[in-house]
């Protein structure tokens, strides 16, 4: 005989199946099925996010320890047209990140959260860091080039060009601890006007160092379709590079790729990390960083709502944990005092999250 109380837990089976489906018609899963149920409001005036954040997805119990309970994805600014590149200056306390087809980097203090211009015109700069000596560093489009901004305001340009012919347009950049700079050249700000300066791409899209004392540049690899962004492993020994070249080539993996270093100068036996791939569904990744356990934090986005955002990999290249945002995310890196704080550019906003580690590296 069927009871009431039977009755009403096959309703809500019934509820809890047609729902289901639902969601999967729609390509969702069941980890990302709480983000499609509500639209979460960013703005000024938004409500207080129920904990735990219902946006940081853990898909494996290894991401559980670096997920903290009591704490929210938070917006810290918007208004941008493409938020590219954050770096942290641990001296100074703040944040610096670029705005590319504005041709600006903003600076956003830590102390009170105030946003200001920190340099225009910029380069069309995208990806900045600090070296070991506190100078940044930055890529630039609009000018192909790297520079360093020295303390007395001038500015060194590092590389400009490959045997003489001109570079892409450099896109983000890595330091090595002995003072080695690692920059990518996929070459995104030479192909419109709307990011650099539109022109040909006169050499093939590598990954390059710059030597510390001589400035020589040397190509440390081409075994890639467009290198985006990279860093290293916690120990230096290995390079992490992600693979955007599926934008413009039709064979081009969807994927981050990983190298060894040998004698902190060479790269080797490279080879697929992870894919981008995630039920059927495969984005981009974009900026990247370790932490000091060798999890990879990888900006993710152009495929939609329950994809875009950070994606976690373990050191072995399993995806562990999502955190999820309503814009692409273009690139990451942890800061705060602790370097406990993970710093999301995401199209036209900047977004943190406090995390239960700390980024392996200085900026």
């Amino acid at each position: 005989m069927t009871t009431q109380r039977d009755s009403a837990n096959w309703l809500r089976h019934a509820e809890q199946c047609s729902r289901r489906a639902f969601l999967q018609s729609l390509g969702v899963t069941a980890a990302t099925a709480a983000v499609v149920a509500s639209a979460r409001d960013y703005g000024p005036q938004a409500p207080p996010v129920r904990y735990p954040d219902p946006d940081i997805v853990v898909l494996d119990r290894r991401f559980s320890k670096y997920k903290i309970g009591n704490t929210p994805i938070r917006r810290l600014h918007t208004g941008m047209l493409w938020a590219e590149g954050p770096a942290w200056n641990g001296v100074g306390r703040y944040l610096v990140w670029s705005d590319i087809p504005n041709d600006v980097q903003l600076r956003w203090l830590d102390e009170d959260g105030h946003v200001s211009v920190f340099r225009k015109p910029a380069g069309n700069s995208n990806g900045n860091t600090f070296d070991w000596q506190g100078r940044q560093i930055s890529c630039e489009h609009g000018t192909r080039r790297v520079v360093r901004y020295e303390y007395d305001g001038t500015v060194t340009v590092l590389a400009d060009n490959w045997q003489g012919k001109p570079l892409n347009a450099p896109n983000d950049v890595v330091v090595h601890p002995d003072g080695g700079i690692w920059f990518t050249d996929p070459g995104y700000g030479s192909l419109m006007h709307y990011e650099g300066n539109k022109g040909e791409l006169h050499i093939k899209e590598a990954v390059y160092r710059i030597d510390p004392k001589t400035l020589k540049l040397e190509k440390v690899t081409d075994e890639i379709f467009k290198p985006n962004g990279l860093c290293f492993s916690p120990d230096y020994k290995k390079l992490y590079v992600a693979d955007t070249g599926a934008t413009h080539y039709e064979n081009a993996p969807r994927n981050i790729r990983v190298w060894d270093v040998i004698d902190g100068v060479k790269l080797a036996n490279g080879r697929e990390f992870a894919s981008m791939e995630m039920d059927g569904r495969a984005g981009l990744a974009d900026g990247i960083r370790a932490d000091k356990d060798g999890n990879v934090w990888a900006s993710a986005g152009w495929v939609g709502e329950g994809y875009d955002g950070v994606h976690i990999f373990a050191p072995n290249g399993d995806r562990i944990g999502l955190i999820l945002l309503p814009e692409i995310c273009s690139n990451v890196c942890f800061g705060g005092p602790k370097r406990n704080r993970l710093f999301m550019t995401a199209s036209q906003s900047l977004y943190a999250v406090y995390v239960e580690t700390q980024g392996a590296h200085i900026a």
